[in-house]
């Protein structure tokens, strides 16, 4: 399924009439100019559009009325080329309901020396004019993004690219909406939460059904169809038989196909874009759909295992964020399983039952059929494989009673030190940062749950914004943590998210 539409982002200069029309033509040039430039780099996952410069109190609330009535914009990017006196900003600050980002920089890169002039400093003065508007913005308490530097620094253009991806996983989260099929599972505390406030708070959808309302979709597959889609399978993937009959070895893998089928049928009818299982509730499935969800996850759906909807709103997020990314690496549900605690080596082993998508996987990918104790149904048939190494981010959405909290860590992806011929399932290993103790008892403290959404296409700061734009608390773990500070650092998200 495809992630997201063909989003836009508006480009809006601030200025005023003081200095008059050919400063403001000036103005209008530079703004054009930034903007084919920065179109122009290759980098920007999305067109950035100019809109007229904004010179008074009527243009530029009008200007931010169109950007929130207009489907196809997902943010606006704005820019004080000369001074503008911030009072003309606020009721379209008011108004305005979508992504926001303040670029601070100037036209020009570097003092023209020998010919610079009072008129120069008037129409050149974004130093002063950015921080008018930006007073307006804190003062108002308005969330977004601050971008400093030349328009034609590579890391500027890096950053803006970054904060495009935040703002359609904004935009985005309000179109989500979670399938669970079945519940969460008995007595298990960090899956749970509240629906309700999560629907207030990013717009989230999640319903509810039978596992055997998805049966109905699954038996109407035709046996031409899974036929099919089995034959794809074998071409695509190795067969790892393991001395099994090949015959029945191949049953269970047209299970998976049919429950794929119906499955994706199932979601598209009733337009789910996440959902949830648990081996605990399979009603009439011969299987726990394993290489069925694998396959629906590298196509852009959502997931979490146990009934954990948040994770799967959140796996369904983050591939909304990466879609389009240069060298991809991959979005997955994870799972922490087991340590390796050597000294020098130590490291998580991330796994799941079944259930880890294969766009992380790092060369060959196999369908092996073993037995799963949980669930009591037939050997289920699933895709195993390696992961990339490299750096990746790992998130957990928890929900703490009064608020949501999202903890972000980076983590160091690495191959494990020997194989692991008698584990079943797809794997990765990381080392989480900024090391193995202080992550993992920094993310304990901070109430993180074992399963995560993870990326490798991703950064600590979108996530770190995508969770300041939807008005909720976020920490982060990473190489500059320490247990002291972070502790701090949570008594005093406290009293801030109270």
């Amino acid at each position: 399924m495809k992630a997201a539409k063909n989003y836009k982002f508006w480009f809006c200069t601030g200025s005023q009439d003081l200095y008059g029309d050919e400063c403001l033509r000036k103005v209008a040039d530079h703004s054009a100019k930034i903007v084919e430039g920065l179109n122009a780099t290759g980098k920007l996952p999305f067109e950035v559009v100019l809109k007229p410069t904004l010179i008074d109190q009527a243009s530029i609330r009008k200007t931010f009325n169109d950007a929130n009535n207009d489907e196809d914009c997902a943010g606006v990017i704005t820019w004080m080329h000369t001074f503008s006196p911030a009072k003309m900003w606020i009721i379209g600050l008011q108004e305005y309901k979508k992504p926001l980002c303040h670029l601070h920089t100037q036209f020009n890169q570097e003092i023209p020396y020998d010919s610079i002039d009072m008129d120069f400093m008037n129409e050149n003065q974004s130093a002063h004019g950015d921080r008018e508007y930006g007073h307006i913005v804190s003062r108002m308490g308005i969330e977004r993004k601050i971008v400093v530097g030349h328009w034609t620094d590579e890391k500027v253009v890096d950053k803006l690219a970054g904060w495009m991806r935040t703002a359609i996983g904004v935009m985005e989260s309000s179109h989500i909406r979670v399938c669970r099929f079945g519940d969460n599972m008995n007595n298990v505390a960090v899956t749970e939460g509240d629906k309700v406030e999560a629907q207030i708070k990013f717009g989230w959808e999640i319903d509810h059904y039978n596992v055997n309302d998805l049966v109905e979709y699954v038996d109407a597959v035709a046996a031409g169809d899974v036929n099919a889609l089995v034959d794809e399978y074998y071409s695509k993937y190795k067969i790892i038989n393991e001395g099994r009959d090949l015959d029945e070895f191949k049953k269970h893998v047209a299970v998976q196909a049919q429950i794929e089928i119906g499955m994706e049928k199932f979601l598209e009818d009733n337009n789910y874009h996440a959902f949830v299982t648990h081996f605990g509730m399979l009603g009439g499935l011969k299987q726990l759909p394993g290489l069925a969800v694998q396959r629906l996850m590298e196509k852009g759906y959502g997931f979490g295992g146990e009934g954990d909807w948040k994770t799967a709103a959140m796996v369904r997020l983050m591939k909304i964020m990466a879609e389009g990314t240069k060298d991809a690496k991959g979005t997955s549900f994870m799972e922490d399983y087991t340590y390796n605690l050597v000294p020098g080596k130590e490291g998580i082993l991330q796994a799941h039952m079944l259930e880890v998508c294969p766009s992380i996987a790092d060369g060959e990918i196999g369908i092996k059929v073993n037995p799963l104790t949980m669930g009591n149904r037939e050997d289920p048939a699933r895709l195993v494989f390696t992961s990339k190494t490299g750096p990746a981010v790992a998130t957990s959405l928890v929900d703490l009673g009064n608020r949501f909290r999202l903890i972000i860590n980076a983590v160091d992806c690495k191959k494990c030190e020997k194989p692991m011929p008698k584990l079943p399932v797809a794997t990765a290993f990381w080392t989480p940062q900024p090391d193995l103790a202080t992550g993992a008892e920094a993310w304990i403290l901070a109430g993180g749950a074992h399963h995560t959404a993870f990326s490798y296409d991703l950064s600590v700061d979108q996530m770190v914004d995508w969770a300041a734009a939807m008005g909720i608390e976020s920490v982060v773990i990473d190489n500059s943590t320490t247990i002291r500070g972070f502790k701090n650092e949570l008594r005093w998200n406290a009293i801030a998210f109270k």
